[in-house]
């Protein structure tokens, strides 16, 4: 895993970008640095599940949270920041967003509603600024999850990114 600088182009191109010639990396930084959030971002080889990922950047799975995109049955979505230990708890973030169906939905809807594929999604840099609802047991944590583009992660504090997010901190996960 190398360091990689926060600020500048790396020059690794990719294909995550949505036009403008962006990659979602660039994208992820930009607005990181826009919200004032430093951020760690760290090149790592492929990882075929969340335990390899964890052991490629010497953290436990919990460490790593997933940005999931959810969809709202009006059309809208949100994000939910989900350790890599835990699942999304449906009832809680239903109850929480007041509303009766919420799904994931499929990888090209996902890439349609935030710019990002699969695998590198983060609310940062996200086309579309949708809510984000984060589960409470990222609090206190320097945690790891996507930056936008493939083959990168980014490290950061929880509770900064809660706050630079405007995300609701709740209890919407439960154990895997």
């Amino acid at each position: 895993m190398s360091p990689v600088p926060a600020s500048g182009n790396t020059g690794t191109g990719g294909n995550t970008g949505t036009g403008g010639g962006d990659t979602g990396r660039e994208r992820f930084l930009a607005d990181a640095a826009a919200r004032g959030l430093d951020v760690q971002l760290v090149e790592r080889l492929a990882a075929h599940s969340l335990e390899e990922a964890a052991a490629i950047l010497g953290i436990s799975p919990a460490d790593i949270v997933k940005s999931l995109v959810v969809k709202h049955k009006d059309g809208s979505f949100l994000f939910a920041l989900i350790p890599g230990d835990r699942q999304i708890s449906w009832p809680k973030l239903r109850s929480l967003v007041g509303v009766n169906k919420l799904s994931l939905p499929a990888a090209d809807v996902a890439l349609e509603a935030t710019g990002y594929e699969r695998g590198t999604i983060t609310p940062l840099g996200s086309t579309t600024a949708w809510p984000v609802y984060a589960d409470r047991t990222i609090a206190g944590k320097r945690i790891s999850m996507g930056a936008g583009q493939h083959g990168y992660s980014a490290f950061v504090d929880a509770d900064a990114l809660v706050s630079a997010l405007g995300a609701v901190l709740a209890d919407i996960s439960e154990p895997n």
